[in-house]
């Protein structure tokens, strides 16, 4: 079994910060890819960031220059740190991470349960 567990979300002002956190637990060989999504009400989930297993990113449009993800291999875990938040920014925020249990087997996306954001003007 394999969980993922996001921390760090709550109500903040706008130009204010977050720290999102996320660790993947259970049976775990590897992880590769890991990533931050969000959806916020009435719109469709979308990427915001994700982490390649060597360290490079990429990051939506609408968050460059305010988000930055990065990861802890020895963890299993993955962080978003957002500045300069806007209104825009309220949503649900879950991690996934694509996941290897045993040496040889094939590869799986995980989801945690989702952290909610909310961006007060």
């Amino acid at each position: 079994q394999v969980q993922l567990v996001e921390s760090g979300g709550g109500l903040v002002q706008a130009g204010g910060s977050l720290r999102l956190s996320c660790v993947a637990l259970g049976s775990i060989f590897r992880v590769n890819n890991m990533g931050w999504y969000r959806q916020a009400p009435g719109k469709q989930r979308e990427l915001v960031a994700v982490i390649f297993s060597d360290g490079t990113a990429s990051y939506a449009d609408s968050v460059k220059g305010r988000f930055t993800i990065s990861r802890d291999n020895a963890k299993k875990a993955v962080y978003v740190q957002m500045s300069s938040l806007k209104p825009e920014d309220t949503a649900v925020y879950y991690c996934n991470a694509d996941v290897q249990r045993s040496f040889g087997s094939s590869w799986s996306v995980y989801w945690g349960q989702g952290t909610p954001v909310t961006v007060s003007s």
